[in-house]
């Protein structure tokens, strides 16, 4: 088995791709090893000192490392243990999450008035269409939170979470893609 690694705009976040499918649908971020728990992969990742997320999308494995501030893990020491990992993770068949309810990680409950049911519609497929694709291949994932008051509220995940280009994604990305196809939203914000 063959694991590419790459890059990610956040230099604390590795993408690791075993070559097969890690979720059939959605993602799940683990940012404790508690939250891990329901998966064997994570929870084995999360085993590693230095490892402080994991984030799986549908063909890869995200991984973030304690920051400088917190301990000094280089890649250098932790991409080997992080490989061999996911490696025998995936070569000895296990399951990447326990069996049991869907764990496509909807953290907090959506938040809009109804009557803006149809812009949070359109908010969410440019999300969809044009955006997540493009943000799962920096190791990361997006997920819509809320609307009000012309504030569209996202959530950061994987790689995005703490990264530093992450601020201009949503002003000059996010925001301008948003603001063009729908003149009620003034501003994007994280959450």
């Amino acid at each position: 088995m063959f694991i590419q690694t790459e890059a990610t705009p956040n230099p604390a976040t590795l993408k690791f791709l075993p070559g097969q499918i890690v979720l059939n649908e959605g993602t799940v971020d683990f940012r404790s090893p508690d939250e891990a728990a329901v998966s064997p992969l994570a929870a084995q990742l999360f085993r590693i000192p230095g490892v402080s997320g994991v984030f799986f999308g549908h063909d890869f494995v995200a991984v973030t490392r304690e920051s400088d501030d917190e301990g000094g893990f280089d890649w250098q020491h932790l991409k080997p243990a992080i490989l061999g990992t996911i490696m025998e993770h995936f070569v000895t068949g296990k399951p990447v999450m326990e069996a049991g309810p869907s764990m496509s990680m909807a953290e907090d409950e959506e938040f809009f008035e109804e009557a803006d049911k149809e812009i949070v519609d359109t908010i969410k497929e440019l999300l969809d269409t044009r955006v997540r694709p493009a943000v799962a291949q920096d190791g990361g994932d997006i997920a819509f939170r809320g609307f009000r008051d012309g504030i569209v509220f996202l959530h950061m995940r994987g790689a995005c979470a703490g990264c530093p280009s992450s601020t201009a994604t949503l002003k000059h990305g996010i925001q301008n893609l948003l603001q063009h196809f729908i003149p009620e939203v003034q501003e994007v914000q994280p959450i």
